[in-house]
């Protein structure tokens, strides 16, 4: 029987907008309604009643008709439980930079079928900045991001592998050639695709029961991480294991 193609998950316009306005809010120090809608390509007529909606149920705050973000995101975060990723403090990152003598640390999220650093210790500039500007990234071109999708549902992954052009099919091709092994210990080492060619990863898995929320990569020098490979695994190990004792 031939099996059906996978199908990337269809979007919904009104959600891509109450997801556009709390997305553009929370990066802003706030926000009035015309640049609310002026941002998510929507006159200000429709954007009035989501944002009054997104003020009643807690979501959006509003002062003198400025917009920030409300209590309710994060008060959903803490009664989902979302222990796994608040668990990390940053000295957690700051030790693991001692220890591996390596250029960055980072906390890494997906969004979506983006990933975003959401704390970091780094002595590069480029990865300081992607961190402290919550900017998305391409999943498939960090070793982060091998480890988040690598726990995706067969649906997901194939769908959004799909979607990857011809830059990223050398990519594409390592994930499914690397898979079963990042599942099976929850670390992608070295993969070795960057947009930087020098630049590469090991990351490991943060978990929560049986799924992976989050994860922590090792960022540096290709050259310096291969040298200090079982040394920088060894530190991930370890400090995954506190962080599960932890819970």
């Amino acid at each position: 029987m031939t099996q059906r193609p996978a199908t990337v998950r269809p979007r919904h316009r009104m959600v891509d907008r109450v997801s556009g306005i709390l997305e553009f809010v929370a990066r802003s120090e706030g926000a009035s309604l015309t640049e609310i809608a002026r941002h998510v390509g929507a006159p200000v007529s429709s954007v009035q009643g989501l944002v009054n909606g997104l003020v009643a149920t807690g979501y959006l705050d509003e002062r003198s008709r400025v917009y920030r973000l409300g209590a309710a995101p994060h008060f959903l975060n803490l009664v989902a439980g979302r222990g796994a990723v608040n668990r990390i403090v940053h000295d957690d990152l700051v030790r693991l930079h001692e220890r591996t003598g390596r250029t960055s640390v980072v906390l890494a999220v997906a969004i979506g079928s983006d990933i975003v650093y959401i704390d970091h210790v780094s002595d590069d500039p480029r990865t300081a900045y992607l961190a402290e500007r919550f900017l998305r990234r391409s999943l498939i071109r960090t070793s982060s991001g091998l480890v988040l999708m690598a726990d995706w549902e067969p649906r997901d992954l194939w769908a959004y592998l799909e979607t990857l052009g011809d830059d990223d099919q050398s990519r594409v091709r390592l994930l499914l050639d690397e898979l079963e092994s990042i599942r099976a210990t929850d670390m992608s080492v070295l993969p070795n695709i960057a947009e930087d060619p020098e630049l590469d990863g090991i990351s490991i898995a943060v978990r929560e029961g049986d799924r992976v929320v989050a994860a922590v990569g090792v960022v540096g020098r290709h050259a310096d991480l291969a040298r200090d490979r079982e040394q920088i695994i060894t530190a991930l190990r370890e400090q995954a294991m506190e962080w599960d004792e932890r819970d």
